[in-house]
C-alpha cells in the first residue's frame, strides 16, 4: 500500500524521528513522538504502527552498535535474553491480532507512573552494582520474554522496562542496563516488523526517510548515555514517563 505525502511532510517526519531516536537511546518512549506525527500526516493506524517499527529498528540498531563499540554491553552475555525477547515479541504480535489489548492498555498508565516514581525517588538508582533479586537465568529466560511479549502486544515504554527491570531485579548499573535494553529492544522490534512486512503494513518511502533521522538521533543519544550516565538517564526517564502518563490519561 502506498500513501502520497509531500516532500515537506516526509522531511518533518524524519526530523521527528531524529528527536525520537535521541530520546529512545537514553530512556525509551520515542514512539510518543513518531506515532502521533504519522497519524497527523493522515497515515492509517496499522500502517503507522508498521512504519514506526521499521524506523525504530534503525534507531535501536545504531544505539546498540554504539553501546557494543563502547564496551557497555556484550551481546554474547545476553544471547538467551535476546532470543527470549524475540520469541516473546512474536507471540505478543500474534496475540494482539487475535484479541484487543484492552486490559494491558488500562494498566499501562499505572505501570509507567510506577516507573517514573521509582526512578525519581530511588536513591542512587543504578549508579553502582547492587544485590540481585533474581538470578541471571531467570532474568534472561523469564523476564526478558515477558517484556518481549509486552512489546509485541502493546509496546509503549519497552526500553524502559528492559533497562529498569535489569536495574531493579539484577542490580545492574544503569548504563550497562540501558545498553542491554537497546539490544533487546532491537530484537523485539525486528520480530514485530517481520509480521508487519508480511502483512504489507509498512510505508517504505516514509520509513526509510525516518530511519535516517532515527540513526542520527540514536547515535547522539547513545553517546550522551555513555558520557552522562545516570545523571542524564534518570531525568529523561522521569520526563518520558510523565509525558506517557499524560497522553494516556488526557489523550
Amino acid at each position: 500500500m502506498d500513501i502520497s505525502l509531500s516532500f515537506e511532510v516526509i522531511m518533518l517526519l524524519s526530523a521527528t524521528a531524529a528527536i525520537a531516536g535521541f530520546i529512545d537511546a537514553i530512556a525509551g518512549g520515542g514512539g510518543l513522538l513518531t506515532i502521533p506525527a504519522m497519524l497527523l500526516a493522515n497515515i492509517p493506524p496499522v500502517l503507522t504502527l508498521g512504519t514506526n517499527k521499521l524506523q525504530a529498528c534503525s534507531g535501536a540498531f545504531a544505539a546498540s552498535i554504539t553501546m557494543i563499540k563502547k564496551g557497555v554491553v556484550k551481546p554474547s552475555n545476553i544471547k538467551t535474553a535476546i532470543i527470549g525477547a524475540f520469541i516473546g515479541s512474536v507471540i505478543g504480535t500474534i496475540a494482539v491480532q487475535l484479541s484487543p489489548p484492552d486490559l494491558l492498555e488500562k494498566l499501562i498508565p499505572f505501570l509507567i507512573a510506577a516507573i517514573g516514581i521509582y526512578t525519581l525517588f530511588a536513591p542512587s538508582l543504578g549508579e553502582v552494582e547492587a544485590e540481585p533479586r533474581i538470578s541471571e537465568s531467570s532474568w534472561q529466560k523469564i523476564v526478558a520474554p515477558i517484556i518481549g511479549f509486552y512489546d509485541g502486544y502493546v509496546g509503549p515504554g519497552t526500553g524502559m522496562f528492559f533497562a529498569l527491570g535489569n536495574v531493579a531485579l539484577r542490580g545492574r548499573q544503569i548504563i550497562a542496563a540501558t545498553g542491554a535494553a537497546k539490544i533487546l529492544n532491537l530484537s523485539t522490534n525486528i520480530a514485530s516488523l517481520i509480521f508487519f512486512i508480511l502483512g504489507g503494513n509498512v510505508l517504505w518511502k516514509v520509513g526509510l526517510a525516518m530511519m535516517v533521522g532515527q540513526v542520527i538521533g540514536a547515535y547522539a543519544g547513545s553517546h550522551m548515555v555513555v558520557k552522562g550516565g545516570s545523571k542524564i538517564i534518570r531525568p529523561v526517564i522521569v520526563l518520558v514517563c510523565l509525558a506517557m502518563v499524560t497522553k494516556y490519561v488526557f489523550g
